[in-house]
C-alpha cells in the first residue's frame, strides 16, 4: 500500500499534455464571418506585396537602371546592333551630360528613343569641314570611330556652324554615314537626354 501510494505521487511527473479535447482547451468555431475577415486580410497583404513591387520597377527603371536594346547601326561600331545595354537614369539629375558621353535621347523628329554621342555642350560651337569636326574652333579627336570616317554635314555645302545655347547639347551618331542626328535637327535640350549608357 505505501509503495502504490508512492507511485501515484509519482507519476504525474512523467504523464503527458493533456490533449486538446482535454477541457483545459477551450475550444473555438471559426464561423463564416471570421473566415471573410482572414480572406480580406489575406487579400490586401497580397495587393500591397504587388503594389512595393511595382512601385519599386518604377522608381528603378525610371530613376536608376533600366535595360535598353539597340536597334539600328547608326552607333556602330561603338553599340551593336539589336545587343542590350544598361541606362544610367540618375547620373544626369546630379550633372550634366559631358562631351564623349553616349546618351539616348528622345529623337525630336519622331518622339522615339535614340542613342548617340554627344559632341558639344551648352555655349559650344561645332563646324564641319572637309569631313572634320571642330568643336570651339578646336579639331575634336575621336578614338571611337572606325578607321577613316569622315564627318559632313547634311547641307549642300560641305561647311556648317552650329552653336549650342544655354541647355542644349549636340549629338552626333558614331556611323557618321548612317545617322539621324544634331546635323539635321540641331541641338537638343537637356530635358530631352534621358540617361548614359553604361559600356
Amino acid at each position: 500500500m505505501i509503495l502504490a501510494a508512492m507511485m501515484e505521487t509519482e507519476m504525474p511527473i512523467a504523464s503527458a499534455p493533456p490533449s486538446p479535447s482535454h477541457p483545459a482547451f477551450p475550444q473555438v468555431f471559426r464561423g463564416p464571418r471570421s473566415r471573410v475577415q482572414g480572406f480580406i486580410r489575406q487579400s490586401f497583404q497580397a495587393a500591397c506585396v504587388v503594389g512595393l513591387a511595382f512601385l519599386s520597377y518604377f522608381v528603378i527603371s525610371h530613376f536608376l537602371l533600366q535595360s535598353v536594346k539597340v536597334v539600328g547601326k547608326s552607333m556602330s561600331p561603338t553599340l551593336g546592333d539589336s545587343e542590350r545595354y544598361l541606362l544610367n537614369r540618375w547620373v544626369y539629375h546630379f550633372r550634366a551630360p559631358a562631351r564623349s558621353e553616349v546618351v539616348v535621347i528622345e529623337d525630336p523628329e519622331d518622339h522615339g528613343f535614340a542613342v548617340k554621342r554627344v559632341i558639344a555642350v551648352e555655349g559650344e560651337t561645332v563646324y564641319f569641314k572637309f569631313g572634320r569636326v571642330y568643336v570651339n574652333g578646336q579639331e575634336l579627336k575621336e578614338p571611337y570611330l572606325a578607321r577613316g570616317t569622315q564627318t559632313y554635314s547634311n547641307a549642300a555645302s560641305k561647311e556648317a556652324l552650329f552653336k549650342c545655347e544655354k541647355g542644349q547639347f549636340f549629338l552626333l551618331g558614331d556611323n557618321r554615314s548612317n545617322s539621324a542626328d544634331s546635323r539635321i535637327y540641331g541641338p537638343v535640350p537637356r530635358h530631352s537626354i534621358l540617361g548614359q549608357i553604361i559600356q
